[in-house]
């Protein structure tokens, strides 16, 4: 990326103003449960464990809607996680 491309500080802390941080949680849940998936396909439990961990604490923190999705994805990754503890 060339100098022109880097935003300069003021346009990076302009984007933060607009960020909304429910969206933002919302956002970090999809990376940890992406996360969560990977390190049990690579059977690295104690990091699958981890982000499970993180997902559960943030449950309560996200907007209602995208609270009980995630309810059913944590669920999802608890099961995964019995299987792969086998």
């Amino acid at each position: 990326m060339s100098e022109a491309e880097t935003p300069s500080a003021e346009e990076l802390v302009e984007e933060f103003r607009k960020a909304k941080v429910d969206e933002f949680l919302v956002h970090t849940c999809s990376l940890l449960a992406s996360l969560a998936y990977g390190k049990l396909e690579a059977k690295e439990l104690d990091q699958a464990r981890l982000a499970i961990d993180a997902l559960k604490a943030l449950q309560p923190l996200v907007p209602e809607a995208a609270g009980r999705e995630l309810q059913g994805v944590v669920a999802s990754l608890q099961l995964a996680f019995a299987d792969a503890a086998k």
